[in-house]
Parts: structure tokens; C-alpha cells; sequence
């Protein structure tokens, strides 16, 4: 570089007079001295991305059976303090408008009752929609599952996306916001699988109804967990 560097500059002094009735030719020459100074730096190529097993994307190559037998181990407990789940009737596939089914399962309570995490976590997205009204939905630990819960008349105070539940913990409380009933205050709570592209909100719906029956004896032994 230090000899082409030394050639360059003396074809500048030398022929100064004549590139100076050259514009063109001057910029054309002072851009290459100007690459042959410029340090050169290494290539680094990026890194092949490594695959993190709990993505949603590695988690939605398991199948169904194994994210329903995932979810039995998750032992939940009923979503709304003082429900015992002997008292939670199978609305999972409930005709809704047009064709479609419910695919959660509604909780009666009333209007007040604390809703709690089904499981542990953590809250994923505290928002409003016109058919939920009041809404949470949080991912279990592994980010295998999504829960969403409904209807909610308000929230626990400092709920917010991002903050870890335990098991049991108050996220809100019951009520009949959106679409919901008015004189029925119900918890809407639905379980879904982590869909491959990680929207949340648009997963494959699991009911929940077996297990948290399931649970009976459990909840009785150890109660609802309730905060």
C-alpha cells in the first residue's frame, strides 16, 4: 500500500496544472488515494443463530397429545378463588355465533371474585379488546402454553406484561366486561398451545375441563392457592 500510496501522491504534484482543467479526473484520483489509506478491517462473519429450546417456534414442533400431557403435569389449579372443580361445567365446545365453538370454559362467580393464575409464568399482555372486555394472558414457564382470561370487571393493581406469577397469585377480578352477559359474572378462561409463529392469541385452544377436575382432590388438599 505504502508504494501505491507514494505513486498516487506524486502523479498529484506532478500534474496538478493539468487535472486542475480537469475536475473529473481529480475526484477520480483523490477517491483512490483516499481507499489505499483508509485501514482495511477483518471480516467477521455473523454467527449461525442458535435455536433456543424454549421458543415459541421449538415448542410448537411438539405435537398435541404432548402438549395435552404437558398440560396435566402442570397440576392447575381453578382460575377463580373459591370455585371448587367439581363446580366448573364443560362449555369448551359450546355453539358460539355462526359455526363457531366456544373453546374455553366459562366460571361462574360473583362479581368481584378474584380471578386467579391458572398456573406459573409469567403475564405476557394486559389489554381491551371488544369481545374480552378486560383480558390477560399469560405463558407457562417452558413457553408451551398460553392462558387468557376474560371478562375481567378489573385488575389486580400493578398487573403489568412481563411480571412473573406464581401459581394461585390475584390477576384480576370476575366481571362481565365485552361481550359478556351483563347479569352473569363469569370468568372466560381458555388454554392454547404456543403457535409456531409466536402469536399467542391465535393458538390451538386445549380444554382444560379434564384436568382441572382432575384436580379435585388435589385443591382439596392443598387449597386454591389463593393470594
Amino acid at each position: 500500500m505504502t508504494n501505491r500510496l507514494f505513486v498516487l501522491t506524486r502523479l498529484v504534484r506532478e500534474g496538478a496544472p493539468r487535472l486542475a482543467q480537469r475536475p473529473a479526473a481529480t475526484a477520480l484520483l483523490l477517491g483512490a488515494l483516499v481507499a489505499c489509506t483508509r485501514p482495511r478491517l477483518p471480516v467477521t462473519p455473523y454467527p449461525a443463530p442458535v435455536r433456543d429450546s424454549s421458543s415459541p417456534r421449538a415448542t410448537a414442533d411438539r405435537s398435541a397429545d404432548e402438549d395435552i400431557e404437558y398440560l396435566r403435569e402442570r397440576h392447575l389449579v381453578v382460575p377463580v378463588a373459591n370455585v371448587r372443580p367439581e363446580q366448573i361445567s364443560d362449555s369448551f365446545d359450546e355453539p358460539r355465533e355462526g359455526s363457531r365453538r366456544h373453546r374455553a370454559i366459562d366460571i361462574v362467580a360473583p362479581r368481584g371474585t378474584p380471578v386467579l393464575a391458572a398456573d406459573d409464568g409469567k403475564v405476557l399482555r394486559v389489554s381491551w379488546n371488544n369481545a374480552g372486555g378486560n383480558t390477560v394472558y399469560t405463558v407457562d414457564p417452558d413457553s408451551r402454553l398460553v392462558y387468557y382470561y376474560a371478562h375481567l370487571d378489573r385488575y389486580r393493581d400493578s398487573l403489568v406484561a412481563g411480571m412473573p406469577l406464581l401459581k394461585g397469585d390475584t390477576i384480576g377480578f370476575v366481571g362481565t366486561t365485552g361481550n359478556a352477559p351483563k347479569d352473569i359474572p363469569h370468568l372466560h378462561f381458555q388454554v392454547m398451545r404456543m403457535p409456531r409463529d409466536g402469536k399467542y392469541w391465535n393458538g390451538e385452544a386445549i380444554n382444560p375441563f379434564a384436568m382441572l377436575r382432575a384436580e379435585a382432590e388435589h385443591d382439596r388438599e392443598g387449597g386454591n392457592g389463593k393470594k
